[in-house]
């Protein structure tokens, strides 16, 4: 039996914090220089030029790679025969909610959340979101999705007729991402959550969005619904032009026959995520 201790979590989740903030993933760096080789227009090719440097910049003077440092998504995969001593917090939220407010400091990044009413700053980016999935024996990751609200405002979720099919599921998608024009600083990537329930497609949508660059049972579809978004000529920055998304991947879920739950999550150029294993 494994066992881990909220010290380490503490740690790792820190460190995990700040490297998220800083350093973009290379399938995401990779994504943009392939799609900067594939633009015609000079405007579109120039702002995918900025941003490669400012990814650069970023990574070498230890700085976030956007100021929008986001609200924090933690997927924490969790087996059976792994014992965490949380220490005097109460649960693993607590250990996991530290690590973030310390790497927040560490990192200095901008405090972020609010209370949803009184709009009152936390001070610290904490609390995260955490969800907890079951994993193999011996597992224990935390993964982080650091969601910028420029893109998670214009993403979407909507109860199809379950006749809708796959004609019905890419409109909505093609809809939701005409509907967020230049607002996420394209090029995006969009993850796609199809199936299980209103809640269950919004977290199948979010977890979409953490295996970019992965393989997909879904690719042929992907490929075919990210060439019609990027005929759209939204284009980088919304100056028009052929990048409009980068990847679009998608997830699903056994549904209810008589539904068909389909949530669309969006994420700008800046798409930050990363795992810890312990």
């Amino acid at each position: 039996m494994k066992k881990v201790s909220f010290s380490t979590i503490i740690d790792k989740v820190s460190e995990l914090v700040v490297r998220t903030s800083r350093v973009i993933p290379g399938e995401v760096s990779r994504a943009i220089r392939d799609r900067l080789g594939e633009e015609r227009s000079p405007m579109a090719r120039k702002y995918l030029e900025i941003i490669l440097e400012n990814i650069r910049i970023a990574e070498a003077g230890g700085l976030p790679v956007c100021q929008d440092t986001g609200l924090s998504v933690f997927f924490v995969r969790y087996g059976s025969d792994v014992t965490v001593d949380t220490g005097s917090y109460p649960d693993l939220s607590g250990v996991i909610n530290e690590g973030l407010a310390r790497g927040s400091r560490r990192g200095y990044l901008r405090n972020s959340v609010v209370d949803p009413i009184d709009r009152k700053n936390t001070g610290n980016n904490a609390p995260g979101i955490i969800h907890v999935i079951p994993g193999g024996r011996g597992e224990f990751e935390i993964m982080l999705l650091a969601k910028g609200f420029g893109s998670e405002n214009t993403s979407s979720l909507r109860m199809l007729s379950p006749t809708a099919g796959r004609e019905g599921i890419e409109s909505f998608i093609l809809e939701t991402v005409s509907g967020a024009g230049s607002r996420p600083c394209p090029p995006v990537f969009v993850g796609v959550g199809i199936g299980g329930s209103f809640e269950k497609a919004a977290i199948l949508s979010k977890m979409a969005l953490c295996r970019m660059g992965e393989v997909s049972e879904h690719r042929q579809w992907e490929s075919e619904i990210l060439k019609k978004i990027n005929g759209m000529n939204i284009g980088a920055g919304g100056f028009g032009g052929d990048a409009t998304a980068l990847d679009l991947r998608i997830e699903t879920f056994p549904t209810h026959i008589a539904g068909l739950p389909v949530a669309v999550n969006i994420s700008c150029w800046a798409h930050r995520f990363g795992s810890v294993k312990f």
